[in-house]
């Protein structure tokens, strides 16, 4: 029987379609993506909220939610992020107009709720690893990583590498994926504007990647799913 423990989260928010309670439960180390599109592991169908909007990601202990460069911002007990923020018991969470209510408490019935619902989210396992664009001109692609290495770089008409983004500020080519040992890695390939992993600087060596990682590169952000959804 899973325990309370493994379960140690909850989102809760009213559908602003059916004006119906939902609710999901995030099991220890687990990701869940929030936005429009119906792939996201909480998908809210409201105009204001971008297709892939904000990630819940689990590290060291503490769930973070930070925002995917949405249109209309996310909020935090009414401050809207610049940067990942740490969930606290009771916090609200504001998509622009849906508003969402973090819990560190769950019930045995919450668990039970979730697990016959289906919204009881759980780390990933297996499955390709793939990229999400969040945002910038190709806002709402997916890209599958179907080799163990893979180079990112501006689009031209003679471009080798595995991802070609169309953004002028994305060099040619700009970073690199590798898989190694199982964990998918992260390194720059001195491009001209950087890249960033979740807000920090990544250099030439290899930084190991988690799944919910962000990817900022030139005017484009990604975000890395390190799998598929097993069945809860």
């Amino acid at each position: 029987m899973t325990t309370q423990a493994e379960n140690i989260a909850k989102i809760t928010w009213d559908d602003p379609a059916t004006l119906e309670r939902r609710e999901f439960v995030l099991v220890e180390g687990a990701t869940a993506s929030i936005g429009r599109s119906p792939d996201n592991d909480i998908s809210i169908p409201e105009k204001h909220v971008s297709r892939q909007h904000a990630v819940i990601t689990f590290r060291d202990g503490v769930f973070i939610i930070t925002d995917l460069g949405s249109a209309n911002g996310t909020f935090v007990n009414d401050r809207r992020l610049t940067g990942p923020y740490v969930l606290m018991d009771r916090d609200v969470i504001k998509l622009y107009v849906p508003v969402l209510h973090y819990s560190a408490v769950v019930t045995e019935d919450d668990i039970l709720k979730a697990t016959t619902t289906g919204s009881r989210i759980i780390p990933l396992k297996g499955g390709r690893a793939r990229l999400l664009v969040t945002h910038g001109p190709q806002e709402g692609m997916e890209f599958t990583l179907l080799s163990d290495v893979i180079t990112i770089g501006r689009y031209t008409p003679d471009a080798e590498w595995e991802i070609t983004l169309q953004d002028r500020a994305v060099s040619r080519p700009h970073c690199r994926l590798a898989l190694r040992n199982e964990v998918w890695t992260l390194m720059d390939l001195g491009s001209a504007n950087g890249t960033l992993l979740n807000g920090n600087p990544v250099g030439a060596t290899p930084i190991p990647m988690n799944d919910g990682d962000i990817i900022s590169a030139g005017e484009t952000t990604l975000l890395f799913r390190s799998g598929s959804q097993p069945t809860k």
